[in-house]
């Protein structure tokens, strides 16, 4: 009689772990399949949002180009008769492409809410945009893992690698001329040529308290 209860006992419990053990694996399957549906709804969106851009850059690129003297003056802007439907939240103005790396992605502008290294590739307030004279464009994102990790292959590019942006029509092709490191500090330092147009990429190197700065000058604008 008392063997009985005590195998009475170890089937309970066995029954009990192979519950526990059934609802442990649905609940890693659960987290999984959300995963996989988070990336891929993710990627989707981000090529539609590179298709959005680029078919505005195209229709921007055949627009005859005219060349005039700078005038300025006031305006008086009436108020639309119509309702203008709402923007999309995410609007591309630029498109990063390094294909070294595989990367090509979208840029906001610095006043967007998605301007930011935790949510996309970062515009710095100092920067200037590719076509002003001898300006200088900032760019920040994330190394490491993770969807927003733009910046992980950063470190695999080298001198004379080929950096390109397209923005307002243009393709700004860009040379890379010096990559050095920086103490993160919460300020990069940026050693560049003044007389040229150049483009800085900053990211975090893994694993260490240092910053990668690499500062590329524009060859053609094309």
């Amino acid at each position: 009689m008392q063997k009985r209860k005590i195998s009475n006992k170890k089937n309970k419990k066995n029954c009990l772990l192979l519950l526990v053990g059934f609802f442990l694996i649905l609940i890693s399957l659960t987290l999984t399949g959300f995963k996989i549906y988070e990336s891929k709804s993710n990627k989707e969106q981000e090529k539609e949002l590179k298709d959005n851009f680029y078919q505005e850059y195209e229709e921007i690129r055949n627009t005859p180009k005219i060349e005039f003297q700078e005038e300025i003056y006031d305006v008086v802007i009436e108020q639309p008769k119509e309702e203008i439907k709402p923007k999309r939240n995410i609007d591309y103005i630029g498109v990063l492409k390094i294909n070294k790396i595989n990367l090509e992605k979208g840029l906001v502008s610095k006043n967007s809410c998605y301007n930011n290294v935790n949510k996309n590739i970062q515009i710095l307030k100092e920067s200037d945009m590719p076509d002003v004279d001898k300006g200088n464009l900032i760019l920040a994102g994330h190394s490491g893992s993770g969807y927003t990790a733009f910046f992980k292959n950063l470190y695999k590019l080298k001198i004379n690698d080929d950096v390109s942006v397209f923005y307002n029509g243009y393709e700004y092709k860009y040379k890379i001329v010096n990559i050095y490191d920086i103490d993160k500090t919460g300020t990069a330092h940026i050693v560049r040529n003044a007389n040229k147009n150049t483009l800085t990429l900053i990211t975090c190197r893994e694993k260490t308290n240092k910053q990668i700065i690499i500062i590329c000058e524009l060859v053609e604008r094309g």
